[in-house]
């Protein structure tokens, strides 16, 4: 089968351009040039890797790579294809080379599937209640279409978010150092152009989240791979690594993805090595105080004397990134350079989600939705460590999700995407190393198991698995 219509896809052996980005530029080639029309369906990732004699793998980070632009689309049983409207390519020679092997948590996808990281539970989203305190925001703001909305977020819900995170995450700050911002992805995009990172080395964590690497390399900053381990990022190996980093990205609650919370002993460390250098800790407070097991570990903002954290929170997680509302905590000395950024680059979302949200924790329902969405998670998360192990499987808790752990020999990027016909999406291991990967495995999220049991999602794992036997 011709990918490209006419042109058949072909691939050259001794360019030195990676395989993966020969099948991802002609692809692109393809539907930019109109060969390959909206809608169109591409060959699996298996048929096109036996048409080029490539290894499946090979395929898949080309694909994952076009379907992170929005050229094509993941849409389960319906195959892979080429997207509604193709969006013009950038040129290569403007942006780094991309990174291969994203977690699937980034593929567009018509509705979630069985344990796909990245999101909570649909179920628990408590739309009717959202829904009409939204409708009431939205006529508010159609009373004040006048008024200009202030950039850095609506006073009432910064108000709110500092209240919130000084009861859960024991961070004090005033409501003027917060900004709302479009999720995560927008804060840290504040937070690196503010800092200025470009050609500047910063400290990330060896696993880490791979779009933020992806995130800091488009910023121009050079990621500095430090190992975690049972203690989280090992802070002195990050000092003989790389001494004059101007930045480190942590995930302190819960590491991202091995799951256990940073060492007092490490946060101390962190804390002390930022304010002698002058560097600043941006922390992902990813999940929040959604820790299955005890009290949540208190956010390092909270531990911070000489304003060098900088705490970016989201209620992705927490509620549904449909909403795409996050927040900074900014330090004293960013703030007012923070709120210019905002003001010119990235403005807070619209008014009325904002009064609305305000309200939502202003009447107690967003605590009370965090104590039920934890006692939810913990049961399934609970269950599912359970059944896997039953199955003769090694797997760990981490965070949301459960990390079943696999033989240095394996392909979970294959996997992945075998789990893929069976209505099921696990997230690769290895990908989240910058390096030679350590460690092989699947994450299993447990917040997206709405629409199958769990007996009935690990059976149908464990028939991925067992056919890797078999092979």
């Amino acid at each position: 089968m011709a990918v490209g219509g006419p042109r058949p896809l072909s691939i050259d052996r001794q360019s030195p351009v990676p395989l993966a980005e020969q099948i991802r530029r002609s692809i692109a080639a393809g539907i930019e040039h109109g060969t390959l029309q909206p809608h169109s369906r591409l060959p699996s990732w298996k048929d096109l890797a036996a048409q080029l004699g490539v290894s499946r793998g090979t395929v898949q980070r080309a694909y994952e790579q076009l379907i992170d632009a929005r050229m094509i689309v993941s849409a389960g049983a319906g195959g892979t294809r080429v997207a509604g409207r193709a969006p013009p390519r950038p040129s290569p020679d403007t942006l780094p080379a991309p990174l291969a092997g994203q977690p699937f948590s980034g593929a567009a996808v018509d509705r979630p599937l069985v344990f796909q990281m990245g999101l909570p539970s649909g179920s628990a989203f408590p739309a009717p209640l959202l829904s009409r305190l939204r409708r009431k925001a939205v006529r508010r703001a159609c009373e004040t279409l006048a008024a200009a909305p202030d950039p850095t977020g609506e006073a009432e819900l910064r108000a709110r978010i500092a209240a919130h995170v000084a009861i859960v995450r024991d961070i004090q700050c005033a409501p003027e150092q917060v900004l709302v911002t479009s999720g995560f992805s927008g804060g840290l995009g504040l937070v690196l152009h503010v800092l200025g990172l470009a050609g500047k080395a910063v400290w990330t964590e060896e696993p880490g989240f791979p779009r933020s690497r992806r995130a800091l390399a488009l910023a121009g900053a050079r990621p500095v791979p430090v190992p975690v381990d049972a203690d989280g990022m090992d802070v002195g190996d990050g000092i003989a690594r790389h001494p004059d980093a101007a930045a480190a990205l942590v995930t302190a609650g819960q590491q991202a993805p091995l799951g256990m919370p940073m060492s007092p002993e490490r946060r101390h460390a962190l804390l002390a090595w930022a304010a002698t250098r002058g560097a600043f800790v941006i922390e992902d407070d990813y999940l929040s105080e959604l820790q299955l097991e005890g009290r949540a570990a208190p956010a390092l903002a909270s531990l911070d004397r000489h304003g060098r954290v900088i705490h970016i929170g989201s209620f992705s997680k927490t509620l549904s990134p449909t909403l795409r509302l996050g927040f900074v905590v900014a330090p004293p000395a960013l703030r007012m350079a923070l709120a210019e950024a905002a003001a010119m680059l990235a403005p807070a979302p619209g008014q009325a989600l904002q009064w609305a949200l305000a309200e939502f924790m202003a009447q107690g329902h967003y605590l009370r939705h965090l104590r039920r969405t934890k006692r939810l998670y913990a049961e399934r998360s609970q269950t599912v460590l359970a059944c896997l192990e039953q199955r003769g499987h090694r797997v760990q808790a981490s965070g949301l999700a459960v990390l079943l752990s696999l033989p240095a020999d394996a392909d979970d990027v294959e996997l992945a995407l075998r789990a893929r016909a069976h209505g099921l999406a696990p997230a690769p291991l290895s990908p989240w190393y910058a390096g030679a990967s350590l460690r092989r495995g699947l994450l299993l999220n447990v917040a997206t198991l709405d629409e199958l049991s769990v007996a009935e999602a690990c059976d149908r794992l464990c028939a991925v698995l067992d056919r890797r036997g078999r092979d």
